[in-house]
């Protein structure tokens, strides 16, 4: 394998917290406060590590993604590898042209025109003007603002400033993108021509570093994934990636109405009655939720929800009367609700919330959440979230007798 496309090495960036004054801007309201008898705003200055010796390596046609909580360092990680933040130790390198979007409007002169911002991003990348106006009409044609090309982008709103940049970004033959969060301010479409552009990238062998909310786009998208929480939490596949991520973001969130019934627990397992976390499509599993009832209740419901992890997605909702499975009327005991189903589920994480409703009220009186996570693997689907069961074969051809058949059927019914 050759050279890397980038390389972050044994990289950090700290910062000092406390009064400091780096422009004018900061320096001239305080010197205002000074001079009309306030007490400056004074607090012992410390230092900040955003990121703590992170490492990682994308080789071209690989993309990487980064994930983690706001705050985590994602963004300092992009604008160190731009350049636009020096790092405090270690090193990082980018190997080519750069396409990078990790602010709106980021590098745009709101006071010049669309097209001008156009030629003036790819003078940046070091395009000359006979490269950006072959690549002009494609890049308007992709951000959807023909009718305000014209128009100072001070004018636009953000999702047409993220458009533009992502289009800008895109389209002048970069080696390496490098794509924030700012995709998210597009509409849906957009957002699935972004992914199409960026596999279609991938396939070209161009490196891709990519920050994101969105999980699925991660999982579906990314070779390997990087979660940080200003140190690296977790360098991997992107699948296992996003599963430490969820794990690690997933308190368990316990709620109760009035205490005379509680979910106070449950476990996951699969036909063998061993604990199940990574399962595939089709595997039988049992989820074992535990009851405790302190007073006696009748017309309750017992259910649980399962999620898709990654983007919240509701998959499945179940539940049974107490009444069905004699449950009515327990009184000062604990109790087990198993809940039998097959997980016929595309690859991806999922979670499990459980609950007691009090039918009359439509109330909750407790609820679980999550209650159980677990990992669907499988290789065969693009997206979605059902498994099918999908088969595909390869039917005989029609012989020459059979096709004349069907060819003088056809005309005797049309005539």
């Amino acid at each position: 394998m050759g050279r890397p496309a980038v390389t972050f090495d044994h990289v950090s960036k700290k910062f000092r917290l406390g009064e400091r004054y780096d422009s004018i801007r900061d320096l001239v309201p305080s010197l205002a406060r000074r001079a009309m008898g306030g007490k400056p705003t004074l607090r012992k200055a410390e230092d900040f590590w955003a990121v703590k010796d992170v490492s990682f390596a994308v080789e071209p046609g690989q993309a990487l993604g980064i994930i983690g909580p706001n705050g985590a360092g994602k963004s300092t990680t992009l604008k160190l590898l731009t350049r636009i933040l020096k790092p405090t130790h270690g090193h990082c390198e980018v190997v080519g042209r750069v396409g990078a979007l990790i602010e709106i409007a980021a590098g745009f002169h709101p006071d010049l025109t669309g097209r001008e911002n156009i030629y003036l991003q790819g003078a940046i990348m070091g395009m000359r003007r006979v490269e950006i106006t072959r690549h002009l009409d494609e890049i308007i044609e992709f951000a959807g603002v023909r009718e305000f090309i014209d128009t100072q982008v001070k004018r636009y709103s953000s999702g047409m400033n993220a458009r533009l940049g992502f289009a800008i970004a895109a389209h002048l033959e970069p080696d390496v993108l490098i794509i924030d969060e700012v995709l998210s301010v597009g509409d849906m479409s957009f957002q699935e021509r972004c992914i199409r552009r960026m596999e279609r990238f991938k396939r070209d062998g161009v490196a891709i570093v990519f920050v994101s909310h969105n999980l699925q786009a991660v999982g579906s998208l990314c070779d390997q994934a990087l979660f940080i929480q200003g140190a690296p939490r977790y360098l991997g596949t992107a699948q296992d990636a996003i599963r430490s991520y969820i794990e690690f973001s997933a308190s368990t969130e316990q709620i109760e109405r009035n205490g005379k019934v509680t979910v106070v627990g449950a476990e996951l397992r699969d036909a063998f009655g061993a604990p199940a976390s990574i399962v595939s499509p089709g595997d039988e599993l049992t989820l074992r939720t535990r009851i405790t009832v302190r007073e006696p209740i009748d017309d309750v419901t017992f259910g649980f929800m399962l999620y898709r992890s990654t983007d919240q997605l509701i998959v499945y909702e179940g539940n049974v009367l107490d009444r069905v499975i004699g449950f009515s009327g327990l009184n000062q005991t604990e109790a087990v609700v198993e809940f039998t189903f097959r997980a016929n589920l595309t690859r991806g994480q999922y979670h499990v919330e459980c609950y007691a409703l009090h039918n009359p009220t439509h109330e909750y009186l407790s609820r679980l959440v999550p209650a159980a996570l677990f990992t669907v693997t499988e290789e065969v689907t693009c997206r979605g979230v059902a498994d099918l069961q999908l088969t595909a074969a390869l039917a005989a051809p029609l012989g020459a007798g059979a096709r004349a058949g069907l060819q003088a059927a056809s005309i005797a019914a049309k005539g």
